[in-house]
């Protein structure tokens, strides 16, 4: 396979991993404020306008690239359920610690690989995933051992694993079920099937809400959320899922702790722990080794 295309895909997925983290900060912020099917139809119905703009300047769309529609039916309720259940759990988990319930989607994706795709994790693989790991818990319980032993599953968090498992499932499905089509007209057809399914699920709250008294930071979070949590994101794993193994592509997730702490940061002035950082030095580790094993 192309070195080129190889590289690219882990830019992707690090480029991923920055937009992705930005989520549970908005999100968190604005996940009470509205049911969340139907703040998810919001958001994949603005990404569905800016991805079908762009499909439509560039490839267009041809009746070949539709053929087998279920195919996006599935991808796009995988996502769904990823993003409504992410944003269920949001209501009453902090974002750095739903982040670490992500981090577990490597490892459930790897599983996933394997039945679906005979991706086999070598020893060197599982080793990285394994660094990447500690690292991130290290980050996520912020570098506190009596805090990682008496760790204590909340609601929210409880809630958000389920869908994470409907996004480790999704990414070696991808790879598998696409047929040759252009990414941006394959991503516009996922996140349309999720919005007719987060549509249908959240009618009556789009029917019955009172837009005029949303707070402004509501409509930029979720255009963050659109635009870059979902219509960049969206086009990024799916690019990078074409030429990575899904344990790879899903390993950059471990860095997404870092960066939450760091969109903390910049939103609250929180300055972590200077012990959180030997985390973030080990996902850098695991990340390292994962090129080295590309090259």
């Amino acid at each position: 396979m192309d070195v080129t295309r190889i590289k690219r895909g882990h830019l992707a997925m690090l480029l991923f991993s920055f937009l992705i983290a930005g989520s549970f900060s908005f999100g968190t912020r604005i996940a009470n404020l509205m049911e969340p099917a139907a703040m998810m139809a919001l958001r994949f119905a603005i990404a569905g306008v800016v991805v079908g703009t762009v499909a439509a300047l560039g490839p267009g769309f041809k009746r070949k690239y539709f053929y087998a529609p279920w195919r996006y039916l599935l991808l796009g309720g995988l996502f769904a359920i990823y993003f409504g259940l992410m944003f269920e759990g949001l209501k009453t988990a902090a974002p750095v610690s739903a982040s670490a319930v992500f981090t577990l989607t490597p490892i459930m994706s790897a599983v996933f690989g394997y039945f679906l795709l005979r991706q086999i994790t070598t020893p060197w693989m599982f080793c990285a995933l394994f660094i990447g790991a500690v690292g991130a818990l290290w980050v996520i319980f912020r570098g506190d051992i009596s805090a990682l032993i008496s760790f204590d599953i909340g609601r929210g968090e409880a809630i958000f694993f389920v869908g994470c498992i409907a996004h480790a499932l999704y990414t070696p499905l991808v790879r598998k079920l696409h047929m040759g089509e252009p990414i941006v007209v394959f991503t516009f057809g996922m996140i349309m099937a999720g919005f007719l399914v987060l549509a249908g699920l959240g009618a009556p709250e789009l029917v019955h809400t009172n837009w005029a008294v949303l707070p402004w930071y509501f409509w930029a979070g979720l255009l963050y959320l659109a635009i870059f949590a979902s219509s960049i994101t969206f086009f990024l794993v799916q690019y990078a899922t074409m030429y990575l193994p899904s344990a790879k592509v899903m390993a950059y997730t471990y860095l997404t702790p870092s960066w939450v702490i760091m969109w903390e940061f910049v939103l609250t002035r929180n300055v972590p722990p200077a012990l959180m950082f030997l985390g973030v030095a080990a996902t850098v580790v695991a990340l390292v080794m994962l090129l080295r094993n590309e090259a």
